[in-house]
């Protein structure tokens, strides 16, 4: 029985649009033509990293998030990234009585932003505060000590990735539901592994109670 569900964040419970279009003129070229360069990577079954090196052979992420901070252009995350659906969606889960928490592939800064919203989640981690990141077993390990189950199987992961999300989570002993938004979401909503390894496909936050009552 799930009783506590944990949610990846970008194109999961926030719309990365904005901060992909900085990126973008980050690296000097048109949001149109990263944007489709992005898809191109993600449609092969690639690092989404990869893409700035169609630009900027070399590119370092890392260092030029550090410039981009200095630049006065940093990571930003506001209330108006968030999906229309998380606040209410996730309210309603704890109003349930199910432990809700948040754990995805992001920066200590994004933690820190994020813990600034004050979502309506009992907890809230990054790959950038545990040194660990998905697909990494060790990450999923990470992600259900901070619950209080007993089983990983009493975990519900909820994401956009079908590697990073489902078929690795699933893969760690939890059970995996795969939102159709964002464009992984929609690419993968209907891949062979996906099907195998996702216990729903959820076109909305809203969509769990009735599932996580029924299943």
């Amino acid at each position: 029985m799930v009783t506590a569900v944990m949610f990846d964040v970008g194109e999961t419970l926030l719309d990365d649009s904005r901060e992909w279009g900085a990126w973008a003129d980050w690296v000097g070229v048109s949001r149109h033509t990263f944007s489709t360069v992005l898809g191109a990577v993600t449609a092969a079954g690639r690092d989404n990293a990869e893409t700035f090196q169609y630009f900027r052979p070399g590119f370092d992420v890392a260092r030029e998030r550090r410039l981009r901070e200095e630049a006065g252009v940093g990571e930003r995350i506001e209330e108006g990234d968030l999906y229309p659906d998380v606040r209410a969606g996730l309210t309603r889960l704890r109003e349930l009585g199910v432990w809700v928490g948040v754990a995805g592939n992001q920066t200590a800064r994004a933690a820190e932003l994020l813990r600034g919203l004050k979502l309506p989640v009992d907890g809230l981690a990054t790959s950038g505060e545990w040194g660990v990141a998905k697909p990494a077993a060790e990450f999923f390990e990470r992600v259900v000590e901070m619950t209080p189950v007993a089983a990983a199987g009493d975990v519900l992961y909820v994401g956009d990735h079908r590697d990073n999300d489902v078929v690795a989570a699933k893969a760690a002993g939890l059970r995996t539901a795969l939102i159709r938004r964002g464009p992984w979401g929609y690419l993968w909503a209907d891949d062979p592994l996906v099907r195998r390894d996702a216990d729903w496909v959820i076109d909305s936050l809203h969509d769990l109670p009735e599932l996580l009552a029924n299943g």
